[in-house]
């Protein structure tokens, strides 16, 4: 497997601003480093900022092998602009120059540099974006391949858990906040469901955690509680959810739905009785059903088992002989009732 090469640009103000004013914190460069480190080579470091302003940083940076850019000392709206601009030069000149560089990660919240972004990946680098949850924009991490959280890296250690201005003077508790595995479920059953739809005979773990980068380059594992995602994988196969193959690649499984199905057996039973209900079995149409099904269980969702939509899911009760479906191409309806 060819090595993954990696070139590092920080917005050192945005960073170190956002730690002391968002986490009330010293900004620590290690918890990246670290980061990094499991997934490539870091062969450029470098960050960017009017040094004058962050005298007790520049030793910690040296220590970890970064180049310090010093950007000339100007006040203001200037000097950020200063700053942001030789950064991006900078990014666009070594991904030009340097074609062995894979990936590179843009340390920042500020929502400026998304033309960078968009213009690395088409000159078809991988960007990976770092930065703090109340600092950054909301338009910067969708731009990514993936996001990390500056908060959620090992080795980020936030100090006393209590009531403290976070964002616009918006008091919040900072409490840990463990994601529903029901919604991870539902994420986890459609991706691997389009994935096997896409005409590929086998997933493996390896593709389904790059997919949910692409629909979501924000997601980790660790929001829902686990320490790695073949963890996360295995939880999932022990709860029938996917089904876990490993007798070819070790670490790399392939993931396949259970046989025996998705855990959708009680919602077709479920489907099955409202239709029963009908008066002297006449065909329900198909508009208006989904929402019959949610008046009895108002947790029903066909995506959390993998289903595009519910025509899809009608259909595989269909299949399995459950209800029976039916087209009228006059009038373009779908209605369902029970196999005669």
């Amino acid at each position: 497997m060819e090595e993954v090469r990696i070139g590092l640009f920080i917005d050192y103000e945005n960073l170190a601003i956002g730690a002391r004013e968002d986490l009330k914190m010293v900004f620590d460069f290690s918890p990246i480093a670290d980061a990094l480190a499991e997934r490539g080579r870091v062969v450029v470091r470098r960050a960017y900022a009017d040094w004058a302003h962050f005298e007790v940083d520049r030793q910690m940076l040296t220590e970890n092998h970064v180049e310090l850019i010093e950007i000339p000392q100007k006040r203001g709206a200037v000097r950020k602009n200063a700053a942001d601009i030789k950064m991006a030069v900078d990014a666009v000149e070594l991904a030009l120059e340097r074609d062995y560089v894979t990936t590179f990660v843009i340390c920042t919240g500020d929502s400026d540099f998304s033309p960078l972004v968009h213009k690395l990946r088409e000159l078809n680098k991988q960007v990976i974006g770092v930065g703090l949850k109340a600092s950054t924009s909301k338009l910067l991490p969708p731009a990514c391949d993936e996001f990390l959280f500056y908060e959620n890296l090992d080795g980020v250690d936030i100090p006393h858990a209590q009531a403290r201005v976070i964002k616009r003077g918006v008091t919040a508790e900072e409490k840990p906040q463990v994601k529903d595995l029901d919604a991870l479920d539902g994420m986890i059953s459609r991706t691997l469901s389009g994935l096997l739809r896409s005409g590929d005979n086998e997933v493996r773990s390896s593709q389904v955690k790059r997919a949910l980068l692409r629909k979501d380059s924000t997601f980790s594992e660790s929001d829902y509680g686990f320490r790695s995602f073949g963890e996360l994988m295995r939880n999932l196969a022990e709860r029938g959810v996917v089904r876990l193959d490993e007798s070819e690649r070790q670490g790399d499984p392939v993931v396949s739905f259970p046989a025996e199905g998705r855990g959708e057996v009680k919602a077709f039973e479920l489907l099955r009785s409202i239709v029963a209900e009908a008066p002297d079995g006449e065909p329900v149409p198909l508009s208006g059903l989904k929402d019959d099904l949610r008046k009895k269980d108002p947790s029903f969702s066909e995506k959390k088992f993998g289903y595009s939509g519910f025509l899809q899911f009608v259909k595989a009760a269909n299949a399995k002989g459950v209800v029976d479906l039916s087209f009228d191409e006059e009038s373009g309806v779908y209605s369902v009732s029970l196999e005669s």
